[in-house]
């Protein structure tokens, strides 16, 4: 554990990258974890011009590698999801063994990582000591998402850092890929989420990549040796050619096979064809409980983008962290002394 002492429709062609998976999702509501008071005008006087410096940082690792889109947004999530959004998930511990460390949070790009650390450095320069990293993450999640012809937010700001961040505390807080809705459902029922939550939230697959080990099984071994029946048969044929079943480990494939750069609802309508990559996808389309949503979502982007600002909120106020259960960190990958 890394702790700080209190004290003082057709199947487009897929693209291969080196690169990391994204996020998936549940739902359901009654969260044990409430927000304190947070504001989108936190800032104002003690931090004018923030959203600049954040938008601007952003906006340059964008330039440079897309892969910050999905990377950044994906760590607000497994930074909320695990004990509230403290920004524990970007600690660097010595001995291996903070939340970043956990299995589960092996899959997270180190380009998400260098948005946050860049954006921080920038607004320490202009702010020292003012901003938190866990507000930074929720500013450039919402950036990554708008300059990816996303929905536009105002983000609530006004969390501190948290003082621990256990590897340990991982487990079970975060969906796998291999869940289905009835396994989903409990996971982010206890943080408040409904079964719309879930199904937007799950729309940030619209963008990213995954590693083919995360899904190969659904090609080789579904049910022995078959491929999932519920794969449109072109997609299966495609990602069999990208992902043979002695693929390495590095090679990845576009989550969104239709628009992967672009932040918008072609994921529902990629479920509606078979084309959902990981099983957490596709059965969201094949639950009867969650293929209404999908299917709205699929009909309308202001449904499903208004669905996804509202279920991003909610993530945002979960476990924020107030008077001594925080601090604001000096720099977002060490605690302070």
């Amino acid at each position: 554990m890394e702790k700080r002492r209190r004290g003082s429709g057709g199947v487009p062609s897929l693209a291969v990258a080196v690169l990391a998976a994204l996020l998936a999702a549940a739902s359901m509501p009654s969260p044990p974890r409430v927000a304190a008071a947070l504001s989108p005008d936190y800032y104002k006087d003690s931090c004018p011009g923030l959203e600049s410096i954040v938008r601007y940082e952003v906006a340059r690792k964008k330039n440079e590698t897309v892969v910050t889109i999905p990377a950044t947004l994906r760590l607000v999530f497994h930074d909320c999801m695990v004990g509230g959004c403290d920004a524990a998930v970007l600690i660097a511990s010595k001995n291996n063994d903070a939340e970043k460390d956990a299995p589960d949070n092996e899959s997270l790009a180190g380009d998400g990582f260098d948005t946050i650390n860049r954006v921080k450095a920038a607004v320490e320069k202009r702010c020292p000591g003012v901003v938190s990293c866990a507000d930074i993450i929720a500013l450039a999640a919402r950036d990554v998402v708008y300059l990816a012809d996303g929905p536009y937010w105002r983000v609530e700001l006004g969390r501190l850092d948290g003082l621990d961040s256990r590897a340990s505390d991982v487990k079970g807080k975060l969906p796998d890929p291999d869940m289905h809705v009835k396994d989903l459902t409990p996971v982010f029922q206890r943080n408040g989420f409904t079964e719309v939550d879930m199904v937007a939230l799950s729309g940030a697959h619209t963008v990213g990549f995954a590693h083919c080990s995360r899904f190969t099984d659904r090609l080789y071994s579904y049910g022995g040796a078959r491929t999932d029946p519920s794969f449109n048969p072109a997609y299966a044929y495609q990602l069999k050619q990208a992902c043979p079943i002695d693929v390495g480990p590095t090679i990845a494939v576009n989550m969104d096979p239709v628009s992967p750069i672009r932040f918008d609802n072609a994921y529902y309508a990629n479920l509606q064809d078979g084309l959902g990559l990981f099983t957490s996808d596709q059965v969201l389309y094949a639950d009867e409980a969650t293929r209404p949503i999908v299917d709205m979502f699929a009909a309308s982007q202001k449904d499903f983008f208004d669905a996804f600002v509202a279920a991003m909120l909610k993530l945002g106020r979960l476990g924020v962290k107030t008077g001594k259960d925080g601090e604001i960190r000096r720099v977002c990958t060490a605690f302070n002394h």
